[in-house]
């Protein structure tokens, strides 16, 4: 009965409670489950049973009635006046799902009780999508501890805006369909010390309204005996979704249980980013001032009292480490201390099909928020076209390095001209 009231009933509802009464449909439908099944008093009871007489005055109901998503039985069959299945709910939802929504009145009181509905979990931003909407926060996976295995439920709604822009977005090539808009789901470990990354509980199993979802292939054992993994990452379900404004969607999550760790889930509304945008966007951003580098070398190549080693100067090549070819624009994170830069496109391009986001050059986490075109190797590259190395001096200053053959070469030539053999560019 709850499942037929709609928006502005379900806040009256929530408000004669004493409940929060803000938010959409989907988020007042589960506050008011949630007061369902924690048991509310016979006053609240009456409520439910007054507002839902007050939108179908022909329809009599019974105590048992009053989670049931629909009037679909007998009793009411042969009643002169009674609404219809259908004006309840769409005939795609009473088809094949028609006991989902059943399923998630029984999921939900458990997850109230042992874990926040909203933690404070904020999952790591993904630089190849944009996020238009939240469709449903961070939400802890509730797990009954004298269970191995564990399953809960959660439904969101679309609003007409969101489903128009997932239906224009689509893409049809040749027998596959494509959104650039998409509904992505995300699992991560419910820790709230920092933004988390993509983390799948153990033994993971995801049904959208009904229906097994597609998740990453595992992948091989690295050792004998070691059990193997999948790949943690964003989930697109919108091909699985209904994309109706009045047909709520169910998500059934199964795991397996872990001692001392719990997982929390998200739903977002999204729009797919390609590596041209992203680096459209890092361009924007602007080149970085070539006195940050300068200073950086002055400082590597600043004498230290307490070794007996002196570095005089820093040899960098100009060829990128991913491609072996000639940087076109360089570049690297705030975050690493060395001057070798590697080409933004090639990088970005590599991300985009199995986004890592690890520095080529250290190993060490370069994320596309930390990236930085480095605006001392534009300048090396612009006027030194001839050779792939260079070397830092102390003072901050450049020369190419060239094989003798090169070496010979250029001061034959220089000699002719009555210039010195080496030019020393300063910084």
């Amino acid at each position: 009965m709850v499942m037929s009231l709609r928006v502005s009933e379900l806040q009256v509802l929530l408000g004669y409670a004493g409940r929060n009464k803000h938010g959409r449909k989907h988020e007042l439908l589960t506050k008011a489950l949630h007061l369902l099944k924690a048991g509310c008093s016979p006053a609240v009871h009456m409520k439910i049973k007054e507002l839902y007489r007050r939108r179908f005055p022909a329809k009599m109901v019974s105590h048992s009635e009053l989670a049931m998503p629909g009037p679909h039985h007998p009793a009411t069959a042969g009643m002169v006046g009674a609404p219809s299945p259908a004006a309840l709910l769409p005939l795609s939802l009473l088809g094949p799902g028609k006991h989902e929504l059943t399923g998630l009145t029984h999921h939900l009181s458990a997850s109230a009780t042992l874990h926040p509905v909203h933690p404070d979990v904020k999952l790591q931003r993904l630089p190849f999508y944009d996020m238009l909407d939240e469709l449903i926060k961070p939400t802890s996976l509730a797990s009954d501890n004298s269970q191995r295995f564990q399953e809960t439920c959660f439904a969101f709604a679309l609003t007409p805006q969101q489903v128009q822009q997932i239906s224009s977005s689509m893409d049809i090539s040749g027998t596959k369909c494509d959104f650039s808009v998409q509904v992505q789901l995300r699992f991560c470990l419910s820790e709230t010390s920092c933004p988390q990354e993509d983390h799948f509980p153990p033994n993971l199993c995801v049904k959208v309204n009904g229906k097994p979802c597609n998740l990453p292939g595992y992948l091989p054992p690295t050792k004998n005996g070691v059990e193997p993994k999948r790949p943690s990452r964003p989930i697109n379900i919108t091909s699985l979704v209904r994309l109706s404004t009045t047909v709520p969607n169910t998500i059934v999550v199964s795991w397996t249980a872990e001692i001392g760790r719990s997982y929390s889930m998200a739903v977002y509304l999204v729009k797919q980013q390609s590596s041209t945008v992203l680096l459209q966007r890092l361009r924007a951003k602007g080149i970085r001032n070539p006195d940050h580098s300068r200073a950086l070398i002055k400082e590597k190549l600043t004498a230290d009292p307490d070794s007996e080693i002196a570095t005089t100067s820093l040899r960098v090549s100009l060829l990128c480490p991913l491609g072996k070819m000639r940087l076109v624009i360089p570049c690297r994170a705030l975050t690493c201390s060395h001057l070798q830069c590697f080409d933004a496109t090639l990088y970005i391009q590599m991300n985009e099909k199995k986004p890592t986001w690890v520095c080529p050059v250290c190993d060490k986490k370069a994320p596309y928020e930390h990236l930085i075109i480095d605006g001392l190797f534009v300048e090396i590259l612009n006027s030194c076209m001839d050779c792939d190395e260079i070397q830092f001096k102390e003072d901050g200053s450049w020369a190419p390095m060239r094989s003798k053959k090169e070496v010979q070469e250029v001061s034959s030539a220089s000699y002719n001209n009555g210039l010195d053999g080496e030019t020393c560019h300063k910084g």
